[in-house]
């Protein structure tokens, strides 16, 4: 069973940045398609960010020029790395591997799921 463990989540003010990782025990990240993926209360599970296979990166509107994921092959970890954050970013964020379509930030193409990590943003 593949499960991605993420952690890095906490609580910040707004302003402020956090940098999620996420570890694969078992699995390729490099060679996979992974993404980030976050859900408020209330609301459906959005992606945030996608890297695919060969290193192209695909962001969700509201993120760009704030977030950047990336992935380092020597620890096997994906990461987020988010800046400027706002209330808005406050959710549960999931890391995701296993995407079937290159780039995509649909929730329903990834097969394997992490537990999540808890982002707070204060204003």
């Amino acid at each position: 069973q593949i499960r991605p463990v993420e952690s890095g989540g906490g609580q910040v003010q707004a302003g402020g940045s956090l940098r999620l990782s996420c570890v694969a025990s078992g699995y390729s990240i490099s060679s996979s398609n992974m993404g980030w993926f976050r859900q408020a209360p209330g609301k459906e599970r959005e992606g945030v960010a996608t890297i695919d296979r060969y290193g192209s990166t695909y962001y969700e509107e509201s993120v760009k020029g704030r977030f950047t994921i990336s992935n380092d092959n020597s620890k096997n970890t994906l990461y987020l790395q988010m800046n400027s954050l706002k209330p808005e970013d406050s959710a549960m964020y999931y890391c995701a591997a296993g995407g079937r379509v290159f780039g995509s930030l649909r929730p329903y193409y990834y097969e394997y799921w992490g537990q999540g990590t808890q982002v707070t943003v204060s204003s």
